[in-house]
């Protein structure tokens, strides 16, 4: 399912396609945001959103063996919730 796709189904719910890509911009703005800053969001029965901190490493080059140095670097991270989890494993 892509954004559009997203959209539509929202849409369905709350009448407006309009007010559906509204509402899906301002839930993931805000999340993006939140997490940017390093806060924690999380939707109870969905899962969090959190910034991940890797540290600096040092890797080899698959073609020439050579080693090489990966910087620092911060990526979001989702851990799903236990109903999300039980709902894709076919429990619920």
């Amino acid at each position: 399912m892509n954004k559009r796709e997203l959209v539509d189904t929202i849409s369905d719910r709350l009448g407006s396609k309009k007010a559906a890509a509204e509402a899906l911009d301002a839930i993931l703005e805000a999340i993006q945001n939140a997490v940017a800053k390093g806060d924690k969001v999380a939707i109870t029965g969905f899962g969090s959103f959190e910034k991940a901190d890797r540290p600096a490493r040092t890797a080899r080059n698959p073609a020439t063996g050579k080693p090489i140095q990966v910087p620092a670097t911060s990526v979001p991270k989702f851990k799903p919730g236990a109903d999300f989890k039980n709902l894709v494993a076919g429990n619920k």
